[in-house]
């Protein structure tokens, strides 16, 4: 009977333990109550274009949106 050699063990080295990525905190955006109103404006804005839009008019409903959507919330959102 043939003895087999005992298994060796590998030592491991200690490394330090990885340190985990902090979560990335997303940049939060102080609206005030000016932001607001300029933002209520564009919104009426671009449902009166809607509405402008579904009674027929094909030069004053695309003007209302394209100013609701590209020129007023876009402000809303910017002005600090």
């Amino acid at each position: 009977m043939k003895r087999k050699p005992p298994k060796q063990r590998q030592k491991r080295d200690k490394q330090p333990p990885v340190p985990q990525p902090k979560k990335k905190e997303r940049p939060q955006i102080a609206l005030t109550k000016k932001n607001y109103i300029i933002m209520g404006i564009g919104l009426a804005t671009i449902i009166a274009g809607f509405i402008t839009l579904s009674g027929g008019s094909m030069t004053l409903a695309p003007l209302l949106l394209v100013v609701g959507y590209c020129v007023l919330i876009p402000i809303a959102l910017l002005i600090k």
